[in-house]
């Protein structure tokens, strides 16, 4: 297997509650914010496991004397190997382990994984500060969510699977996680089949069809 045989599923988008929003900035009182999308680290090492199993590797070198913790990344897929630097940034975060994940993200852009969400348009939205996060969560377009989310229920069969990927989770609070987007998937559903059912014709007081 090379890597031009995998590079399409590398690109392809990802489920959309894998795509997370931070912000890049703010108006004057912090109420709304630039929204930048990302994934985590961990949703790019699920899809290199998932492609190339057996084929991936990633190394890291540690850069002394940056002013926070900075690394360079190796990332080979296949044979093939790009690099880049990652950096830890600033606040609680600003260990080597985020600048660890920092570049494992940016050497997987170079493979084309996540690379599509450079291109999401500009979204200013209403922000909560206590929870560093947008009030509501912006609606990805339809070309930046897989092929099998733009169905009705796609998007929550696609989020309950995540969960049972192992198994059924012992939790009872995450069985009803579970079930609440199986639910919803069923609900989405519920209006199409709906419209494929003819209704029943009028029956006169004889009991015939009018």
């Amino acid at each position: 297997m090379k890597l031009s045989d995998v590079q399409r599923r590398l690109q392809a988008p990802f489920s959309a509650h894998l795509v997370g929003w931070r912000a890049a900035a703010f108006n004057k009182d912090r109420s709304r914010a630039l929204l930048l999308a990302y994934v985590d680290a961990r949703a790019v090492q699920d899809r290199l496991d998932a492609i190339c199993p057996d084929g991936w590797s990633f190394e890291l070198t540690v850069i002394e004397g940056a002013a926070s913790p900075t690394v360079k990344g190796r990332l080979t897929v296949l044979g093939v190997t790009r690099e880049d630097i990652g950096e830890a940034g600033e606040g609680e975060r600003g260990t080597l382990k985020a600048a660890a994940s920092d570049a494992l993200k940016r050497c997987a852009v170079q493979f084309g994984v996540g690379r599509y969400l450079y291109d999401l348009p500009r979204t200013w939205a209403d922000w909560n500060d206590q929870k560093r996060e947008p009030k509501v969560t912006p609606q990805l377009p339809e070309w930046a969510r897989p092929d099998f989310e733009r169905s009705p229920g796609g998007a929550h069969i696609a989020q309950a699977m995540d969960q049972l990927k192992y198994e059924l989770p012992v939790d009872l609070e995450l069985q009803r996680e579970v079930y609440k987007h199986l639910k919803a998937a069923l609900h989405s559903l519920e209006p199409q089949q709906a419209g494929q059912h003819t209704a029943e014709p009028e029956r006169s007081e004889s009991g015939r069809a009018a």
